[in-house]
């Protein structure tokens, strides 16, 4: 798992579109909110990216960007966005390897087998490209807000 202080680990994936979004891009012009939830569709995964989505105009005016990740590939991605009206960007990690790399691809038990998936988790990087938050197991409900917020306080802590 990542530890506030570290860099965070660089990255290229295609969103929705199939375009490519590089997260070096964005260091040295805004801060970056990555959240990682396990599939598309699901209604607790749909309430997250939802309650995202519908704060993403205060997110912008923060200064901030708003990536969610999921290992489901790009089609799914924009008939997810489509059919829920999502308006931020949804990167497809369907190898998994960015989710290794934030350490949110986990092992659990379920009906003593051990299975892999993503450990609904939240990162905020600054202008430098450090973490300032690594967020793992977070509850959906409500989780939009309180990252607002912490991007609130790392806004006036900049002084942007």
């Amino acid at each position: 798992m990542l530890k506030v202080g570290e860099k965070a680990p660089a990255f290229a994936l295609p969103d929705a579109d199939m375009a490519t979004v590089d997260l070096a891009d964005y260091q040295g012009k805004k801060l970056i909110v990555l959240f990682f939830y396990p599939k598309d569709g699901t209604p607790c995964c749909t309430k997250e990216v939802t309650d995202f989505s519908d704060h993403e105009n205060d997110f912008t005016a923060q200064d901030c960007v708003l990536f969610g990740i999921s290992r489901d590939d790009c089609l799914k991605h924009a008939e997810f966005r489509d059919k829920e009206g999502i308006g931020l960007e949804l990167l497809s990690d369907a190898e998994g390897v960015v989710c290794k790399q934030y350490g949110v691809w986990q092992a659990r038990e379920v009906d003593g087998h051990r299975k892999y998936g993503i450990l609904r988790s939240t990162f905020i990087i600054d202008r430098h490209g450090t973490i300032r938050h690594a967020l793992y197991n977070v509850n959906y409900k409500g989780h939009a807000l309180e990252v607002l917020q912490l991007v609130k306080a790392l806004s006036r802590e900049d002084g942007t």
